[in-house]
């Protein structure tokens, strides 16, 4: 095999690289300094390196180290070079001639990008080596994040600028013909997750790295993301995301770095007494590594993301030969097809167990590696009950449940421990953070279904539920016997199952003795000789029904016994509760915003709060401001640089609240202003190339983008653009102007694809934006546009842009949000109710500085009763914006079972079960008030500043230190 040296300026100075096939390594060499000439190890494409560049030489008449690494006195030498731009444009070059994936002949842009990119990895490369080998040399407690999601974005202007070489890569690409960010367009985002719930998990990492905490994450490698939208007439419709189609430069196979994962089979019981799993279907998970690079230090942190897939062995090469091919690919297709795609559809039994595959090759595969590297670390003195304090397994929302009896099983069935003390070791080790009080975020699986995937998980849950209902017992023994089985109900694992025998006598009640299966009444029925009975329903003057017999009826009468069969009972099924299962095996449960926390709880989570009060705590979400602030908005990380003083607020986000001094200053307010406006400059073009449509940069920016669910409640966001419509409509052109602040209403998001009344929505919106956008009338006072594919790189573009941003959900239903942070560092002023963070932020702002409507978290189960009772009452306006919609003027389709949700009293679908009727007239009002202050600019750019300044609270760092110090134990530990 061909072998090629070269080398390198990195952050780390000059390195040398070995190249032999397709793989690239680092050899670590030194090298003396004579004559100011630095000389490399002997090579015949020999490099001889001065201060700031280095060209090729293909000689070996220089004097060369054949063994370099035995000095030790060039470490400080090659400490004192930094990348110049000739030095990267040759790594640049490098990799576009020796790490190709496209045809050598043109240096086109996505040429440019991956050869690029592949250069900023070498240096991240480099500094992950150097965190791991501190890492394994310190054996130092370390934190592992498991998340089904990880919204990571584009990594290569992060990166770069991480490293503090922006101007040298702008310069080197520019003398390779291209620009920096024309380059940088060329990534393709991540499809690794979809919400807040990904992208706080991104930004987790980052702090992570930032801070100098010895941290992982881990997931899994989707090969086809959640979706790619299209927006066409008929609404939303989903295509598979490509992003993995050409590789991802950034992510390293680590062929050597697998494990087995097991689904299906039979667990019996050894001669030895052990349990043993064995049968079944099995596959490997297979490690790629995204290297994770702090701000501004060389800690590189890890995400390592899970592949499935089996041996070549296992392809069935006969039956392919035979033309059975699809039998041939059978296995390799199970395999792989558990990465294929984000939340895969599950209302199909396949769905289910593919889901439920995700979430196991998540767990075991993470906690195999984790397990792998503290036994390597502990050498060869093991101390099981260590474990805790070298490990912290973090659980984002219910997915990695799994984690606590796959640790068990691996503890008691391999590692030969007592139950009593995989128990202790399990609990002390993982921690659950619960985003949602949705039903189906706190999920549950069917019993049967995990019996057959995972046989041996269910013997451990049955096994920790048991324990569960003994400790509830002993607790509230004393209780009365009704209230205990209550609590029982509601606490327990297994949902519909009967108690375990070893505490059922305590509720068993005395049996009525009964013949048979029948029962015998005694009624006395009015009958015709015929045996047939006849009646004719009709209203009486109240309007109830009564049964009239009819003559001949009333004229036969005779008593009769009649034998009736009670109806069978319908048995429920019977679920395991990964929530439930959460709170028992963890050390640890936290919210992610105050009130939310306060709902887990006082609702979600009440009777485990009595029961183990200590375990609860609230960990405010937030986002970091480098990617948020820093990367995305530059005219405005100027102006704070240049207004606080120091680039210090990147890092120390508090520095941002000195922003509130100057919040009158009109020097600021103008700067301010000129930075928005460019900022939205840039989204006018964007909307133009992505929608076709063309609106104004003068007209005030109204967003709204994030999951479009019910209770985000994007309903009642264009049910106002309707209203606001309509009002337009019946007035003058002159009246209209005197009336409206003109407006560009922007949407974006995806609706889960089986999400029929969310896919409506979204069909709504984009009918509404056709009909207003293409009205002459209206022209520039409002345009309505939803932005297709919304992504992490869409946000960075949308959000520095923005004016007003809208999160409008149902008190009490968002756990927190993060779009709404990320809105308030950039400045922009919101609109939304007490829910989730919102409440926290607008303590931070000012409530001044913060448009507040609808009801309260605390009276929503009150409007719903009123509603049930039908005591509710709609507003006019609300009623005619239905009628609008209803008379056709957004087309043809029909919007009845949109519209029809909002109806009725109660039923499932239908009873306005979000209280967008309700809210409706606060929120049309609170517009208006909206609209009164975007009039007045100078107190509009002064509730800007004051958001950024509010939004100090809101970085992710402060969370994560929250995190270290209370939940994981962890210290940070910064390279040298």
């Amino acid at each position: 095999m061909a072998t090629s040296w070269y080398c390198a300026h990195t952050a780390n100075g000059v390195e040398l690289f070995k190249h032999y096939g397709s793989n690239t390594r680092l050899i670590r060499f030194s090298c003396r300094n004579t004559s100011s000439k630095l000389f490399l190890t002997r090579t015949s494409d020999f490099r001889r390196l001065k201060r700031g560049c280095f060209h090729v030489k293909n000689t070996l008449s220089e004097k060369v180290h054949e063994d370099p690494i035995t000095d030790q006195g060039a470490e400080s030498n090659l400490s004192s070079f930094t990348p110049g731009a000739a030095s990267i444009a040759s790594s640049i070059k490098y990799h576009a001639e020796f790490t190709p994936l496209f045809s050598p002949e043109r240096f086109e842009l996505p040429k440019a990008f991956f050869a690029t990119a592949q250069s900023v990895r070498d240096s991240l490369l480099i500094n992950w080596n150097a965190t791991y080998d501190i890492y394994e040399k310190m054996n130092m407690k370390q934190a592992y994040y498991l998340s089904m999601e990880f919204l990571q974005g584009r990594a290569l202007l992060n990166a770069i600028g991480y490293l503090e070489l922006n101007g040298a890569y702008a310069e080197a690409l520019k003398k390779l013909g291209h620009n920096l960010e024309n380059v940088a367009s060329q990534e393709p985002d991540a499809a690794l997750g979809n919400g807040g719930l990904g992208r706080l998990a991104s930004c987790f990492l980052d702090s992570l790295a930032t801070l100098n905490y010895p941290a992982w994450g881990y997931g899994l490698r989707y090969k086809y993301g959640l979706f790619k939208q299209q927006i066409t007439k008929d609404g939303q419709e989903e295509a598979a995301e490509d992003w993995l189609e050409i590789g991802s430069p950034w992510e390293i196979v680590r062929n050597d770095v697998s494990y087995p994962i097991k689904f299906y089979g039979n667990v019996t019981t050894g001669s030895d007494g052990k349990r043993y799993w064995s049968g079944g279907e099995d596959i490997k998970a297979v490690a790629y590594d995204v290297p994770i690079p702090g701000y501004k230090t060389k800690t590189t942190i890890n995400l390592r993301l899970w592949s499935t897939q089996v041996p070549s062995a296992d392809f069935d090469l006969s039956a392919f030969n035979a033309g059975e091919h699809t039998k041939a690919c059978e296995v390799q297709v199970n395999a792989e097809k558990i990465c294929y795609v984000l939340y895969p559809g599950d209302e199909s039994e396949e769905g289910k167990a593919l889901r439920l595959k995700q979430q196991y090759t998540l767990c075991s595969a993470s906690l195999q590696d984790i397990i792998a590297r503290f036994e390597r670390r502990s050498g060869d003195h093991i101390k099981w009950e260590e474990f805790p304090e070298k490990v912290a397994v973090q659980m984002n929302d219910t997915h990695p449940t799994l984690c606590i009896p796959e640790l068990m099983r691996v503890l008691i069935d391999l590692k030969g421990l007592s139950w009593k003390e995989a128990w202790n070791i399990t609990k002390r080790t993982v921690a659950y953070t619960n985003h949602t009080v949705l039903p189906e975020a706190l999920e549950k699986w069917s019993y049967e279904l995990m019996q057959k995937l995972l046989p041996r998980h269910v013997e451990i849950i049955e096994a920790i539920d048991e324990e569960l209902v003994h400790e509830i017992v002993s607790k509230y023994g004393s209780l009365d016997l009704d209230k205990l089985e209550e609590k029982l109900i509601t606490m327990r694992i297994l949902e519909n199952f009967d108690l375990p025998s070893s505490v059922a006598d305590l509720f068993t009640k005395p049996e009525i003795p009964v013949d048979d299966d029948t029962e015998t009444v005694e009624v006395h029925d009015k009958v015709e000789a015929s045996d047939k009975v006849v009646t004719n329903d009709e209203e009486d003057e109240t309007g109830k029904k009564t049964s009239a017999k009819t003559e001949a009826a009333a004229e036969t009468e005779i008593d009769k016994k009649t034998t009736v069969k009670p109806e069978p009972a319908v048995i429920p099924p019977k679920k395991v509760r990964m929530a439930n299962l959460c709170v028992v095996g963890g050390h640890a449960v936290n919210g992610v915003a105050e009130i939310h926390s306060e709902i887990v709880k006082e609702e979600v989570f009440n009777d485990f709060y009595e029961l183990w009060p200590e375990k609860f705590q609230n960990k405010t979400n937030g986002v970091t401001p480098r990617r948020w602030i820093r990367f995305c908005n530059p005219p405005l990380s100027s102006i704070i640089t240049k207004w606080t003083g120091t680039e210090d607020w990147v890092l120390k986000t508090e520095k941002l609240a000195e922003l509130r001094k100057f919040a009158d200053n009109e020097d600021l307010q103008t700067e301010w202003r000129e930075a928005k406006r460019s900022n939205k400059i840039k989204v006018v073009s964007f909307l133009k190339e992505k929608t076709g449509y063309s609106v104004v940069p003068d007209a005030m920016f109204d967003i709204q983008v994030k999951r479009i669910h019910e209770y985000k409640r994007q309903l009642l966001n264009i049910f106002g653009i309707v209203y606001r419509y309509k009002k337009m409509k019946e007035m003058t052109a002159a009246e209209r102007k005197t009336n409206f602040v003109p407006r560009v209403c922007i949407f974006g998001g995806k609706a889960f694809a089986t999400y029929v009344q969310a896919k409506r929505i979204v069909k709504f919106i984009t009918d509404v934006g056709a009909t207003i956008n293409h009205d002459p009338e209206i022209g520039d006072l409002l345009k309505v546009i939803f932005v297709p594919d919304y992504n992490v790189s869409v946000a960075e573009l949308l959000i520095p842009a923005s004016d007003l941003s809208q999160h409008i959900s149902t008190a009490g239903m968002e756990a927190s949000g993060t779009s709404n942070m990320k809105f308030a560092m950039n400045g922009c002023i919101q609109i939304g109710t007490l829910d989730g963070a919102n409440v926290e932020i607008r303590e931070e702002v000012g409530e001044e500085n913060f448009f507040l409507f609808g009801a309260q978290a605390h009276e929503i189960s009150g409007l719903r009763k009123e509603r049930a009772d039908g005591k509710f009452v709609p507003d006019e306006r609300f009623e005619e914006v239905k009628k609008f919609i209803r008379s056709g003027a957004f087309g043809s389709y029909n919007y009845d079972e949109l519209i029809g949700s909002l109806e009725g009293n109660e039923g499932f679908g239908c009873a306005d079960y979000f209280l967008v009727g309700k809210d409706f007239p606060s929120y049309i009002e609170c517009q208006e008030k909206v609209d009164e202050a975007y009039c007045d600019q100078k107190r509009w750019t002064k509730m800007s500043i004051l958001n950024t300044a509010g939004s100090y609270k809101f970085s992710s760092d402060r969370t994560i230190h929250e995190y270290a110090k209370d939940i994981w134990n962890i210290e940070p530990v910064e390279l040298p």
